[in-house]
């Protein structure tokens, strides 16, 4: 195996472990809110804001343990973001029974690869680089 092959394996298992991480994450929280919105009363005007949170926390925390290598950062943030809302419209739409595509689908690709860059970027600029 070449190094740049052993290279491209490496970045494709941070992407695939952020992703399974940004999963759990969001899959936790999700049944955590559902917990507190019908505790609380929280008004259905406010589930989507408390989604989009999720989703922008979840691939933030999946990019900050998963990216460590110190190259592309934004580049692999943002793949690794737009792959987590596939992954997680695919997971919810099965929960769901009931897959739609439409403009809030878009919404989230946009959002979610815009915080996949800005976390790869802050995931890559934090660690220090080894030795």
């Amino acid at each position: 195996m070449t190094k740049r092959e052993s290279r491209d394996r490496g970045y494709i298992f941070e992407a695939v472990k952020a992703n399974i991480i940004a999963l759990i994450i969001a899959l936790l929280a999700v049944l955590f809110s559902a917990l507190l919105v019908k505790l609380f009363g929280i008004a259905d005007s406010a589930i989507p804001v408390i989604n989009q949170v999720i989703k922008s926390v979840s691939i933030f925390v999946g990019c900050l343990i998963s990216l460590r290598k110190p190259n592309n950062g934004w580049l692999r943030g943002a793949i690794c973001g737009f792959i987590f809302v596939w992954l997680s419209f695919i997971v919810f739409s099965l929960l769901d029974g009931n897959f739609v595509f439409g403009l809030s689908l878009f919404n989230d690709c946009v959002l979610g690869t815009l915080s996949g860059l800005i976390s790869g970027i802050i995931a890559v600029n934090i660690r220090k680089p080894r030795n």
